[in-house]
């Protein structure tokens, strides 16, 4: 069991058996050298994970580097992990070091290796595999003691079978894979990241917040897309509109309470609808709402996907898609 007063501000918080699983994974592969590919959605918590291999590592009193690769332009990515000298382009006034030679002795965090060019990932691959490198613009080839530690929210398999990403390289990154579990898949967590959250609220300045039972079974209920980042902007918002006091389900963003409360009036709308009530039913406009509800449940149900949630309805993909026109429902067309 994880204790969540020792990695209060680190990861993972929780007691759940995917943290647990998780935890010892990290361990494993902390003590070891080899490459790792963390995978999982945006926001729930790649970059913690990778942060924590690190610090359990042997390379731990090292620096800890981070690279988002999808976020450089591919023009400049190859000069911020190799360096450049001077003169090496237009605009290279100076000599830089790169990443690489800044993670020396310590650890290299690659983020979203799945947006990297092609071109790029042959650079790349290279200095895995001989583990040297050189500025750009230079040619003193220079030792790469570093680790690597990958992560990607893209499924990398698919990518390679379509060509955007090499296999070669694949094979390099993906020798100790670690899955990191959105937070819908974990949501017994939920209590123990909010108090680690509110916490760290507290040591920042911010007021204190607890939350009601209602507010707690919402919270659970919700699907969580945005992952654990999402939770974080959360507890922070509400922090500053509910100060020292009890967080409601009024409280919440509708997506959430009101969510929660559509939800529970389909449970119920059976027995509602034993007898007709006095002042007469809109039938059309009442099972419209039904339908427009079970919809969303399904969409939640399978991250937005339309023809996961055609086929949890037992309906056609394309009479799903006329569906969500009708109701301006925002889906992932995509299969």
């Amino acid at each position: 069991m994880v204790d969540t007063e020792s990695v209060a501000g680190s990861f993972p918080v929780g007691n759940s058996s995917a943290v647990n699983e998780l935890e010892v994974l990290m361990r494993q592969v902390a003590r070891y050298d080899s490459t790792v590919l963390i995978q999982g959605e945006s926001g729930c918590g790649k970059e913690l994970v990778a942060r924590r291999i690190h610090e359990l590592s042997a390379r731990g009193e090292g620096p800890f580097v981070p690279v988002n690769c999808g976020a450089i332009p591919r023009e400049l990515l190859e000069s911020e992990l190799f360096g450049h000298e001077k003169g090496a382009f237009t605009g290279a006034l100076t000599t830089r070091i790169g990443r690489f030679e800044l993670a020396d002795g310590g650890t290299l965090f690659l983020d979203e290796i799945g947006d990297m060019s092609l071109d790029m990932q042959v650079k790349l691959l290279r200095v895995l595999q001989e583990r040297t490198f050189e500025r750009v613009g230079g040619a003193e080839q220079r030792r790469a003691n570093v680790r690597i530690l990958a992560a990607t929210h893209r499924d990398l398999e698919s990518r390679v079978i379509q060509r955007e990403f090499r296999e070669d390289l694949f094979f390099r990154l993906n020798v100790f894979p670690i899955r990191v579990p959105p937070l819908r898949e974990r949501t017994e967590d939920l209590p123990a990241l909010i108090h680690d959250l509110v916490r760290r609220g507290e040591a920042a300045g911010r007021p204190s917040i607890t939350f009601s039972d209602t507010a707690m079974t919402c919270l659970t209920g919700y699907r969580w897309p945005g992952n654990v980042r999402e939770l974080q902007n959360l507890v922070e918002r509400l922090s500053i509109l509910c100060p020292g006091r009890s967080v409601e389900r009024e409280d919440l963003p509708p997506a959430i309470g009101e969510r929660r409360r559509a939800a529970e009036s389909t449970e119920d709308a059976p027995r509602d609808l034993v007898a007709v009530p006095r002042g007469g039913i809109d039938l059309r406009e009442y099972l419209g709402n039904i339908e427009k509800q079970l919809i969303r449940s399904a969409l939640d149900l399978t991250d937005g996907t339309v023809a996961h949630a055609a086929r949890l309805l037992k309906l056609q993909r394309t009479t799903l898609v006329e569906k969500l026109r009708k109701y301006d429902l925002q889906a992932r067309v995509a299969t």
